[in-house]
């Protein structure tokens, strides 16, 4: 019985400092899951052309510096990218109306259309990143209008809003890296 009432405690409080500790490791359970169910594949896809095609929407794009980003580096922390140039590469996913015409962060819907990215951490499935509202001048968003879902891009702009939480981003200079065989 003396045993009893020493081993428990002793069993409960390594239980809890290993979960404790176990919470402060730095392994991510969705990155671990993804991997085991894609088996460790690697996603390949067979480029149809790789166009270097660059349209600067502001001239004075080419002369500013930019932050080379994640995507989703800006989603988890728009304040500290507020008023900041970055720069990324992302897969497209679509042209949309998405956040055009929202009083608080102000785009017209007559000038600018949202460029929607993909999920860079979702695996085996096409999702937009719409937590991050990206606007790019119509103009020079017709110029790619023949872009496919899953074309490389790269975007290099500025965070100009944190409305409703999200970051809000002027597109300065747009560029297709890479089209994807179409589906």
């Amino acid at each position: 019985m003396n045993k009893t009432k020493i081993i428990t405690p002793l069993l409960i409080l390594s239980v809890a400092l290993g979960i404790g500790f176990a919470q402060g490791s730095s392994v991510d359970p969705v990155k671990t899951i993804n991997r085991l169910n894609n088996g460790n594949k690697v996603q390949t896809e067979a480029p149809v052309k790789t166009p270097q095609k660059a349209v600067a929407t502001n001239p004075s794009a080419s002369s500013k510096n930019y932050l080379m980003v994640s995507p989703l580096e800006v989603v988890a922390r728009p304040k500290f990218y507020l008023g900041k140039n970055v720069k990324f590469r992302a897969k497209f996913d679509k042209f949309s109306t998405l956040g055009l015409d929202y009083k608080p962060a102000f785009r017209s819907s007559e000038k600018y259309i949202s460029l929607l990215i993909q999920r860079p951490d979702s695996y085996g499935h096409d999702i937009p990143l719409s937590e991050l509202k990206i606007f790019v001048d119509r103009t020079s968003a017709e110029k790619h209008i023949d872009l496919n879902s899953g074309d490389e891009i790269e975007v290099a702009g500025n965070i100009f809003s944190v409305a409703l939480g999200d970051a809000w981003m002027n597109v300065e200079n747009f560029t297709v890296l890479k089209t994807a065989a179409v589906k």
